[in-house]
């Protein structure tokens, strides 16, 4: 409690401290995600080699948060230091097995912790039969992968650091231990050496802080009446109502581990089985993940298989009834939406658009 005697001093340090909770808040402007963006990461997001330890992450929320708490393994506990050795770890292309591709390379903040690609290639230069799905979120996620094979979030991290950036954990690890700056941090952190299965906790541990919250549609839902327009508002009904999104986008994720077939692989020569590839369930053949629609404009394009270039496009296929395929869901049907509707949908979910910032760290 600021003194009332000191009533100068006290309105110093209210102002200082709204100061930092402003710029700790600030938004970031971002551009349009392009379709197909360079392979290369922009100077901007390389990361800078330097010596010494990272620094701290703060842990502390700053205001209410629209998302329940974070739930952490009890075997991978998050602390700042573990977090920040995550983040390292997560831009440095050594991880990789050419020594080029980092995990950041399909996960960009302003293309919505994804790459903006209709199919992204592997470190090996395989193509991926999958759209690379946003990191937004995964933490509280059940099951990870568009068909959910992976049944823990450091399941996932280990078979992505496999398959999708092509690297042998045993042999990357002492690599990784023979960095000092890092041969210090894991020895502060987990008490011993680099090792798999260390480097895999500490990058859980990261992506457990990519989270979407702090959208306009948040912060109107938390008693700001200008946070939003009336578009938005009117949006936001036709979510909950005519349009039948909230049927499979529950808030506060807006969609979560469960698993629909929409109809995209209809008449498609070699169809994905999707999830029937996991339970081997005759109806789960075609479905795919529901994604999170949290900062879901930044992340063109859309659907499992890329196939959706823009965001009206992917809002007017869903709202359409998908594709007759035998096999789709009974909640995917014909809304019968205007053109007016369509744009009021795609107005909420813009305002669903976080507006946190990221910085690189530096890499020892």
């Amino acid at each position: 409690m600021i003194d009332i005697r000191y009533p100068i001093a006290g309105l110093i340090v209210a102002a200082s401290l709204w100061i930092l909770y402003d710029r700790r808040n600030q938004v970031v402007e971002s551009s349009p995600a392009p379709v197909q963006p360079p392979i290369a990461a922009s100077e901007a997001d390389s990361p800078v080699i330097a010596a010494g330890t990272a620094p701290a992450i703060d842990l502390a929320p700053l205001r209410p948060s629209a998302l329940p708490p974070m739930l952490h393994p009890d075997d991978n506990p998050a602390t700042p230091e573990k977090i920040a050795l995550g983040k390292q770890l997560f831009v440095d292309p050594r991880l990789s097995g050419s020594g080029t591709m980092a995990c950041q390379g399909c996960h960009y903040r302003h293309l919505g912790w994804t790459d903006g690609r209709t199919l992204s290639p592997k470190d090996n230069g395989e193509l991926n039969t999958r759209h690379t799905p946003s990191l937004y979120n995964t933490g509280y996620q059940t099951a990870w992968y568009w068909d959910g094979r992976a049944t823990s979030l450091e399941g996932q991290v280990l078979a992505a650091w496999k398959a999708q950036i092509n690297a042998d954990p045993e042999q990357v690890a002492p690599l990784i231990q023979a960095v000092p700056g890092y041969a210090v941090q894991f020895e502060t952190v987990f008490g011993g050496p680099a090792t798999s299965e260390t480097i895999v906790k500490a990058l859980a541990a990261y992506l457990r802080t990519k989270n979407s919250d702090d959208s306009p549609w948040d912060r109107y839902e938390m008693g700001q009446a200008g946070a939003v327009t009336p578009e938005v508002i009117a949006g936001q009904a036709l979510f909950v109502g005519k349009a039948g999104c909230v049927a499979c986008h529950s808030p506060p994720h807006y969609g979560n581990s469960t698993f629909y077939n929409i109809g995209l692989e209809y008449g498609k020569e070699t169809p994905d089985p999707g999830r029937f590839n996991v339970t081997k369930n005759e109806a789960d053949r075609g479905a795919f993940k529901t994604p999170s629609l949290r900062s879901v404009a930044l992340s063109a394009p859309y659907f499992h298989d890329g196939s959706a270039p823009t965001l009206e496009l992917a809002i007017r296929y869903m709202a359409s009834g998908g594709n007759p395929d035998p096999n789709k869901s009974d909640l995917l049907v014909d809304r019968d939406l205007t053109d007016a509707e369509i744009s009021q949908l795609g107005a909420f979910l813009r305002a669903l658009t976080s507006r946190e910032t990221w910085d690189m760290p530096e890499i020892p």
